[in-house]
C-alpha cells in the first residue's frame, strides 16, 4: 500500500481547518454538497445535494433504515406530517422549554449563543454583550389563509412526537408487544442561532430516529443495548474507533424527558461533535399526551392483564452530520505510481456510485460491449458510465468520488470478453470474464 494522509493526521488547528477547507472544496467540485441560492448571493446555512450527494445522503438513510428496521422483525416504519396540531408542542414542552440562550454584540450587532462564547464578541472581540435571553428555536408559521394565533402552526423541531401520538395506531395495525420500535426518517427544522462548521449544524436537516418501547423495568438494560449496537454501526460502516467516543450526559446536563443520556461523538476537524444521542426518555411522552389528549397510550398484556405505559429509549442520529462524518473519516491523500491522488475510501453501501464502467475508447465496439455490462449490473448497483479523458484520470476521479470498483472494457475484451476489474484501495486489478462479473462485483461489495 503507497503512504497516506488521512484525517489521523490533522491534528493541529491550521492542519485540521486546511482539512475541513479541502473536504468542503471537494463536496463542491464533484457534486455533493452545493451552497443553496449560489447564483443570489446564498442563503446562510442551507446547503443543496448535488448529483453525488444525495446518492451519499440516500445509501446512509438506507444503511441505517436496513439495520434499524430490515434486521428487526420488531420494528416498523413511519413518516408522519411535518405540519401538525400546535397541541402537540404545548405537551412535549418545545414551546416552553426549546430556548437557547441569545445575547447581541451592542458593537457590531451580531448574534451569539451565550453558552457558546466567553463573554467576548467572536466577530470583533467586544465586550459590550447584552444579557443573555431565551430563544425559542421553533419555526412558527401560519396554517390556512388567515395570518391570526388560530392560524398558528410550526415546523417539527424533531421527528420524535409524530411516532409518539400514532403509538396506539401502531400497536392497533401492527400487533407489536414491547420490546418494540417505530423508526422514521425525515425533515426537521430547527432556528438556530449561530448555525455553521458546514452541513453540522443547519436549520433545516434529517433525522434518523427510532422510539423503542420497553417494560419499565427493562428500560436501563435496552439503554445499554441500543448505545453498543449505534456505535457497532458507524463501525461497521467505516469509522475508525479512533475517531469515536461515547459521551454519557451530566445530571444536570439531562433532557427534562430524560434520565439518561448518552451521545455518540465523533472526532470533526474543529474538535468532538455528537452524531446521535441515545435516550432514556421514560414513559414521559407517552404520559404528556394522554393527560393532554384523554387517550390511554398504554399497553395491555393480555397474557398477564398487566397495562402500563412503556417507557422508551430512543437512538435519534442526524442523517446529514453522518453523512460528514462518513466523508471526513475516509477523506485519505496517498500516492500511487509516483502522481498524488485524493480518495474517498467509503464503505461499499454507502458510496455514491458502487461501480464505474469505463471504456478505454469511445469507437463503437467498445461501446455496445459496455453498454451490456452496464445494463448487467445496472439493476443491482449505483452505475457511473465514464467516457472522457485518459484512463489514468478517470481512475483518479472515481477514486476521489469513493467508488469501490472500475471495471474497464478494453480491445482485448472484443476477443477474451473479459474486463479488467480495478480495486479503488489497493489499485490492483484483476482480469474477469463478463459471465461471471456479477458474481465477481458482489464478493467485493460485500451485497
Amino acid at each position: 500500500m503507497p503512504p497516506r494522509v488521512t484525517a489521523h493526521d490533522n491534528d493541529d488547528a491550521a492542519g485540521s481547518s486546511e482539512l475541513m477547507e479541502r473536504i468542503v472544496s471537494l463536496c463542491k467540485r464533484r457534486g455533493f454538497v452545493f451552497p443553496s441560492a449560489e447564483i443570489y448571493g446564498g442563503f446562510r446555512s442551507t446547503y443543496d445535494y448535488g448529483p453525488l450527494g444525495v446518492l451519499m445522503l440516500r445509501n446512509v438513510k438506507n444503511a441505517w433504515w436496513r439495520s434499524m428496521v430490515q434486521m428487526h422483525d420488531n420494528i416498523v416504519g413511519l413518516d408522519a406530517a411535518i405540519l401538525s396540531s400546535p397541541r402537540i408542542w404545548e405537551t412535549s414542552g418545545h414551546l416552553a422549554g426549546f430556548t437557547d440562550p441569545l445575547v447581541d454584540c451592542r458593537n457590531c450587532g451580531e448574534r451569539w449563543r451565550a453558552d457558546q462564547i466567553e463573554g467576548t464578541c467572536p466577530k470583533c472581540g467586544s465586550g459590550d454583550l447584552t444579557d443573555a435571553r431565551d430563544f425559542n428555536l421553533m419555526f412558527k408559521t401560519h396554517a390556512g389563509p388567515v395570518e391570526d394565533e388560530g392560524a398558528v402552526a410550526y415546523l417539527r423541531p424533531e421527528t420524535a412526537q409524530g411516532m409518539f401520538v400514532n403509538f396506539l395506531n401502531v400497536v392497533q395495525t401492527t400487533r407489536k408487544r414491547p420490546p418494540f420500535g417505530i423508526a422514521q426518517v425525515g425533515k426537521s427544522f430547527r432556528n438556530e442561532i449561530t448555525p455553521g462548521n458546514f452541513v453540522f449544524r443547519t436549520r433545516e436537516f434529517e433525522q434518523m430516529e427510532m422510539e423503542y418501547f420497553v417494560p419499565p423495568p427493562d428500560a436501563a438494560t435496552w439503554f445499554d443495548r441500543w448505545v453498543a449496537e449505534r456505535h457497532r454501526w458507524y463501525v461497521d460502516l467505516g469509522i475508525p474507533e479512533a475517531m469515536l467516543r461515547l459521551r454519557p450526559h451530566d445530571a444536570e446536563e439531562l433532557s427534562h424527558y430524560s434520565v439518561a443520556t448518552t451521545d455518540i461523538e465523533f472526532a470533526f476537524p474543529w474538535g468532538w461533535g455528537e452524531l446521535e444521542g441515545i435516550a432514556n426518555r421514560t414513559d414521559f411522552d407517552l404520559s404528556a399526551h394522554a393527560a393532554a389528549t384523554g387517550e390511554r397510550l398504554e399497553y395491555f398484556d393480555q397474557a398477564t392483564g398487566e397495562r402500563y405505559v412503556p417507557y422508551v429509549i430512543e437512538p435519534a442520529a442526524g442523517a446529514t452530520r453522518s453523512m460528514m462524518a462518513f466523508l471526513i473519516a475516509a477523506y485519505t491523500e496517498d500516492v500511487v505510481d509516483g502522481e498524488a491522488r485524493v480518495v474517498l475510501r467509503l464503505h461499499p453501501r454507502i458510496a455514491p456510485v458502487h461501480v464505474a464502467v469505463l471504456p478505454l475508447s469511445r469507437r463503437d465496439e467498445l461501446k455496445e460491449v459496455s453498454g451490456e455490462v452496464l445494463s448487467a449490473l445496472q439493476p443491482s448497483y449505483q452505475c457511473d458510465l465514464d467516457v472522457t479523458q485518459s484512463i489514468g484520470r478517470r481512475y483518479r476521479r472515481q477514486d476521489e468520488i469513493g467508488t469501490p470498483l472500475c471495471v474497464t472494457v478494453d480491445f482485448d475484451t472484443l476477443d477474451d470478453r473479459a474486463v479488467t476489474v480495478r480495486d479503488r484501495d489497493t489499485t490492483a486489478q484483476v482480469r474477469v470474464p463478463i459471465d461471471g462479473l456479477a458474481d465477481e462485483i458482489r464478493s467485493r461489495l460485500g451485497f
